[in-house]
């Protein structure tokens, strides 16, 4: 068999070296050798999984062939939704094999959150376990797949990849916005390519154990992206929420060496972890982190508790990293790092202009120069063309960079709320609080937070006869709960007679963030 491998980035010839067939599942998988170390998954109760390449590629096989008896052909949609296990990663090589366009949906969200993708993807798949398939409502001659009937079994462990082209779609998400619904960022198959941070930022060796925090449904490549540099993953399971002390005693017991943790897993650990648990002893050689910038004090604590920087990244769903700091550089406090290798990323202005060192710009990277971008978005060539099709990709984020070339993240420029890592759309969580019989209208805010970063806070109006109360306040909380997701609650609700509006009509979520609590 031969497995095509996508080089990356060539540093001497300073181009990308994209091969013209691709597949995500041979890059990452078919080059290991069968007794190598691909996953160590354990739980809060001491049990462990030592997962193999043999096993993992195995699994991944035929989990392909059961997309393929289900109907699923190259292109289609296969929809994933389950937690964080060995069948969940090789449920996801599996769809790639196929030559499917995998969607990662994570638990967390409502039944109206996946059912909406699901319709919108016109997923022919979905992949699911027992408790999770009760919450589907499926539509067409879509299938649902469940994992406890175990429906690879039935099914040969071999299944030679399709031969996919390295611009075929592959991977789905949808990122939440600040106006108007969910949209999904299709991927192509090349988009595993450009994620060279865990070259340039992780410096990934083979045999490294990796831990990567958060969820695989809004990254994929937290999880390739190692594998495809010859590292094994550690995959821990929390009882409820996120643990710290039971994660790491998981990450002393199995070596990790090379990490990528956020803010908010920090901050916990930080403050809830037990003093015998930080002094455990820890391999740990590069961590980075990214969702939002670290402040001087959390980097100067985690130095002297492990003996390590942190190393900050920048990207967003449409393309990550694009800024980074590395290994053996010195680490500038607030600093979001320097442009990977690869990528042209500059700070406009409103006209388009480069600013003048010092200066607040805009973040911006130039389009289809990297084989990270995305295809598109999905099923809507308008706004394809809006968002990508121009010189330049806008990320909605200020920053400023200093004489030396470093970047400081300064801003976004729109109203999305990264909470915990999750990145939450003001108009989504809107959109389901203005459907509450006693809501006239709502703003929805992040508020800085100490432990979260930011945490989800309402402003609501109320319909004449409604009356505030501390129950009506919860009652609103479950209801985004059940109708969202969650995590995109608002931990806080204030009500008011009235809401901030521009002349056009638009709720003034500036006005509200400086009215705060």
């Amino acid at each position: 068999m031969t497995v095509i491998r996508g080089s990356g980035f060539d540093d001497e010839r300073q181009a990308w070296q994209v091969p013209e067939l691709y597949n995500i599942s041979t890059d990452v998988a078919d080059w290991h050798s069968p007794d190598a170390l691909a996953m160590v998954w354990a739980d809060y109760r001491g049990e462990e999984r030592l997962v193999s390449w043999g096993e993992m590629r195995d699994l991944s096989c035929r989990f392909a062939t059961a997309y393929h008896a289900a109907g699923v052909r190259p292109g289609e949609v296969v929809a994933v939704l389950l937690p964080a296990l060995p069948e969940t990663a090789a449920a996801f090589l599996g769809a790639y094999r196929a030559g499917a366009v995998l969607l990662t949906m994570s638990v967390l969200w409502s039944d109206e959150q996946i059912d909406m993708r699901l319709k919108s993807s016109e997923c022919r798949v979905v992949l699911t376990d027992r408790e999770n398939a009760a919450r589907l409502d499926t539509v067409g001659d879509m299938r649902v797949l469940i994992l406890e009937d175990r429906p690879q079994d039935t099914h040969p462990g071999s299944f030679p990849a399709v031969a996919t082209r390295a611009d075929d779609p592959a991977q789905l998400y949808y990122t939440s916005g600040t106006s108007g619904p969910a949209k999904g960022i299709l991927h192509a198959h090349r988009n595993l390519i450009g994620h060279n941070e865990f070259e340039y930022c992780h410096g990934l060796r083979p045999g490294e154990v990796f831990y990567g925090a958060g969820e695989w449904a809004w990254s994929y490549a937290k999880l390739m992206g190692p594998w495809r540099y010859g590292a094994a993953h550690l995959v821990y399971r929390h009882e409820r929420g996120f643990e710290p002390n039971g994660l790491l005693r998981a990450m002393s017991r199995h070596g990790v060496s090379n990490a990528l943790v956020n803010p908010t897993l920090l901050r916990i650990i930080r403050s809830e972890a037990d003093p015998a648990a930080l002094r455990l002893p820890q391999k740990f050689g590069n961590v980075c982190s990214s969702n939002e910038p670290l402040t001087p004090d959390t980097l100067d604590w985690f130095q002297d508790v492990f003996g390590v920087p942190v190393l900050e990244y920048y990207g967003l769903t449409e393309s990550y990293p694009l800024l980074g700091n590395f290994p053996g550089e010195p680490v500038l406090p607030g600093s979001t790092g320097k442009p990977l290798p690869g990528w042209d990323v500059r700070l406009l202005d409103e006209d388009g202009s480069p600013v003048a060192a010092g200066d607040a710009g805009e973040i911006c990277l130039r389009a289809r120069h990297n084989p990270q971008y995305p295809l598109g978005i999905w099923r809507d060539p308008e706004r394809t063309r809006k968002i990508f099709g121009g010189e330049w990709f806008h990320t909605g984020d200020t920053a400023r960079q200093d004489a030396d070339g470093h970047w400081f993240f300064l801003g976004r420029n729109d109203d999305l709320i990264k909470s915990s890592g999750y990145r939450v759309g003001p108009y989504e969580v809107e959109e389901v609080l203005n459907l509450h019989p006693a809501v006239k209208e709502s703003g929805v805010v992040g508020l800085p937070d100490p432990r979260r970063g930011q945490v989800v806070h309402a402003f609501v109006a109320l319909r004449p006869g409604g009356v505030p109360s501390d129950e009506l306040a919860t009652q609103l909380q479950e209801w985004v709960k059940e109708k969202h997701s969650r995590f995109a609650y608002p931990r806080g609700v204030t009500f008011v007679e009235e809401l901030p509006k521009s002349a056009t009509g638009k709720v003034q979520r500036a006005a509200l963030r400086a009215r705060g609590r």
